[in-house]
């Protein structure tokens, strides 16, 4: 997938690491598989179906790198499934301090 991203003319940043704190202390990191165009978060699966574990994880993935979609890609079929994710939007993004706080 990464070799077509690029192929088409995407960039493609694979496994970008995201601090991640608690109440304003690092508690560790946050590695997406990859992040198309520095845009969309593509997580590729293969599993028997998409459960609400998974949608949740994307939801994180967005809060904490503050992008607005990821993608869920299942290749476990032969036929290709997916699940687009958006994140809600914060009232006042100057809000927000450069790195995102689960406390917060």
């Amino acid at each position: 997938m990464i070799i077509e991203l690029n192929h088409r003319g995407h960039s493609v940043s694979v496994q970008s690491s995201f601090p991640v704190s608690y109440r304003g202390e690092l508690i560790g990191d946050l590695i997406p598989d990859l992040i198309v165009d520095d845009a969309v978060i593509v997580d590729p699966k293969v599993v028997s179906c998409f459960t609400d574990t998974h949608v949740a994880q994307m939801i994180g993935y967005l809060n904490i790198t503050r992008l607005d979609l990821a993608l869920l890609m299942n290749f476990k079929n032969a036929r290709l499934e997916w699940k687009r994710v958006l994140r809600l939007q914060e009232p006042d993004p100057a809000a927000a301090g450069p790195n995102p706080d689960l406390h917060a």
